[in-house]
């Protein structure tokens, strides 16, 4: 492989990555959207804001998934999705 050959493949996997996070940021913004929804709904009907049992869950999920840096991609995404608590 020759030196342009290698750039070319760098760039277009960076632009591939490029494309990739564009997909996850939207993603992450519409989950944040149905996340306020949820949040929204729990509390009209008198309940709590966040339910700590779903968001076990959802940490479970992610480090099924992806090891021990997925929980604390969760705990980020968590946290994006229902601020601090």
């Amino acid at each position: 492989m020759t030196v342009t050959d290698t750039d070319d493949v760098i760039s277009a996997s960076r632009a591939r990555i490029d494309s990739l996070d564009d997909r996850i940021i939207g993603l992450v913004q519409e989950r944040m959207a149905v996340s306020a929804v949820v949040q929204e709904t729990r509390l009209a009907a008198g309940g709590p804001r966040v339910n700590l049992s779903r968001e076990m869950e959802v940490l479970g999920h992610f480090r099924d998934a992806l090891g021990k840096p997925g929980t604390a991609l969760a705990m980020t995404l968590l946290e994006l999705c229902r601020g601090r608590v």
